[in-house]
């Protein structure tokens, strides 16, 4: 495990907003740097200043204050070439020749954590001298004066403007999660090589342009409204989206920074970005076989196991293999599913832990991981809170954790009592981390009826009647891998963990798994159109028309599969190629 340098991030003062009288001071010396309009050096001297400190200098400075997924970061510095320093101290910050900032989780917490450590005046004065600064997601949100995100909360106050949330009244589905397009100006050297491909984005709020800002302002995005996807002036820069999950093109970013100088001018690739692309992602199931070796398999309706008189589970690969395949072959994201871990002691399952952190070593694009994430004591009596759990995986390099059963025990109870209890697995870690951070994982069962009146849930009128002509259906969700039915349909669970703080879901269908006959769009558009978070559909694809056929019917963000990719059957790049044919814009 890496320490996180500034504390951790379940630590009770993470989780309220800076108020000490030493806080609100440090955050005015930013606001009097700002207002005395100092004078930034041009980007021609960034070049030569950057140059010379990555000529005599590998090393590159962190600033990681222990909330959330900076692994992968990590590990694109490396892949780079470069050595990475962590700070410890205030002074490490001004005695960086380039510094990092890959900020992740609350404002409030993070500003708290800048404040008590004594970093936050560090890091204006760092800034403010025009020293060579990447800032990342919540790296270039705290610049700004102040957010709105449990707050309001005082920011840096480097640049004019406030951090809002996405405006989700008019149907934008918020968070913002996936592949969208910048619009770049003239003039920024770290955006050269985006060429108008798609970059990875995954947040709740967003500052705009506005005329006291548009001097710093180096691209915008549009989601809703044009909102500011980079900043930079001098050799200060900071982006919205993440570069270390961008793919190769994030890379270029990280490198441009990086070293500037090393590049033979060359057309960029040019990309066909326009909009929010359409997400297709790779699923691993995994789970140990008979030998004891961590396998990838995949289930019929959820059986697991060969029809044959072994009865071995299906081994279809070793997962860290296949998860480095399929980000070469072009998935936007991996899932990684652990259909048989966690179940007595989740932080023992330290192989699953190694799948994490070896697959972000090569692999650049968005990792999730689920299974079991809950509240528990182990043997000895010890009590590990979810938080734990979930801590120790984004510390392995997961972006996003997938809470399945658990999410269905809390959306229970908060449909029973009207009460949010803040102590569920999906509240404590969408409290800490953010929504974004947060994936439902929902298992369904389809339930045939007559009539709508015949159930308390809400059902939907199938394509396809029952095996009695029933022309109605509701969803029971199921926990514990679909082995056990609960008095709850997947709309009214739906709606619920939404409520509670989940950032997506994660939508699968028990009755469609395997099956190769298309994803169950009655199911998808039923919950796809009762929420504003983004639903991804899951289970059942067989041909790439059947993605297509979930896009056009459906208001999925992204699509899902596992055993058509594992087996060969339908390559990913296949399935994008024809997305696109059909006018449906996929990262290509």
């Amino acid at each position: 495990m890496e320490a996180a340098p500034f504390g951790s991030a379940f630590t009770s003062r993470s989780l309220s907003p800076p108020s000490s009288s030493s806080s609100t001071s440090q955050s005015l010396l930013c606001f009097r740097f700002n207002k005395a309009r100092l004078k930034l050096k041009s980007p021609r001297t960034f070049a030569v200043r950057a140059a010379a400190a990555r000529g005599g200098d590998s090393v590159v400075t962190l600033l990681d204050y222990g909330a959330g997924n900076v692994r992968s970061v990590r590990n694109a510095i490396r892949h780079l070439g470069f050595d990475i320093k962590d700070v410890q101290t205030p002074e490490d910050i001004l005695g960086a020749n380039r510094l990092i900032f890959p900020g992740v989780g609350a404002f409030a917490s993070a500003m708290d954590v800048l404040n008590k450590k004594g970093m936050a005046e560090a890091l204006c004065t760092y800034i403010m001298e025009d020293r060579p600064f990447l800032g990342i997601c919540l790296g270039l949100q705290l610049l700004f004066e102040s957010s709105e995100e449990n707050g309001p909360v005082r920011g840096l106050g480097i640049i004019p403007g406030v951090v809002g949330r996405f405006d989700a009244s008019s149907g934008l589905r918020v968070p913002h999660i996936g592949w969208n397009a910048l619009k770049v100006r003239e003039g920024p050297e770290i955006l050269d090589d985006i060429g108008n491909r798609h970059v990875y984005f995954v947040h709740s709020y967003r500052a705009l342009p506005s005329n006291d800002n548009m001097d710093w302002v180096s691209s915008t995005c549009n989601y809703g409204d044009n909102f500011i996807a980079s900043v930079g002036k001098g050799n200060v820069h900071a982006v919205q989206f993440h570069p270390e999950k961008s793919g190769d093109v994030g890379l270029t970013v990280l490198r441009r920074f990086l070293s500037p100088k090393s590049h033979v001018t060359k057309k960029p690739t040019e990309g066909n970005a326009s909009k929010l692309a359409k997400r297709v992602i790779a699923c691993l199931d995994v789970r140990a076989n008979d030998k004891g070796d961590l396998v990838v398999t995949k289930g019929d309706q959820y059986d697991v196991r060969e029809r044959t008189e072994e009865n071995e589970v299906r081994n279809l690969g070793k997962p860290v293999d296949l998860a480095g395949q399929y980000y070469k072959d072009g998935a936007d994201e991996v899932s990684f599913l652990n259909i048989t871990g966690f179940r007595d002691f989740p932080l023992g399952d330290l192989p699953m832990l190694q799948v994490l952190r070896y697959t972000s070593e090569n692999v650049f694009v968005p990792l999730t991981v689920g299974g079991g994430i809950r509240d528990f004591t182990d043997a000895n009596g010890r009590y590990y809170s979810s938080l734990e759990v979930a801590s120790e995986y984004f510390r392995s390099g997961a972006d996003k954790i997938s809470i399945g059963s658990d999410a269905v025990y809390a959306a229970e109870e908060y449909l029973r009592t009207g009460v949010k209890s803040g102590k569920s697995s999906l509240e404590q870690i969408s409290r800490v981390y953010g929504n974004q951070a947060v994936v439902v994982s929902i298992d369904p069962r389809r339930m045939y009826i007559k009539s709508p009146e015949d159930v308390e849930f809400r059902s939907t009128r199938v394509t396809n009647p029952g095996p009695n002509g029933e022309e109605y259906a509701w969803y029971q969700c199921t926990v514990n891998g679909g082995r056990e039915g609960r008095p709850i349909g997947a709309y009214e669970l739906a709606k619920a963990v939404e409520d509670l703080g989940a950032g997506e879901i994660l939508l699968n269908c028990i009755d469609c798994d395997g099956q190769g006959k298309g994803f169950d769009v009655d199911l998808v558009k039923l919950i796809s159109d009762a929420v504003s978070i983004p639903v991804i559909a899951s289970s059942g694809a067989g041909c790439v028309e059947h993605f297509t056929e979930v896009f056009e019917k459906t208001n999925a963000s992204a699509a899902l599969a596992a055993g058509i990719f594992h087996r060969k059957e339908v390559p990913i790049q296949a399935v994008k190629e024809h997305l696109l044919k059909e006018g449906i814009e996929v990262r290509i």
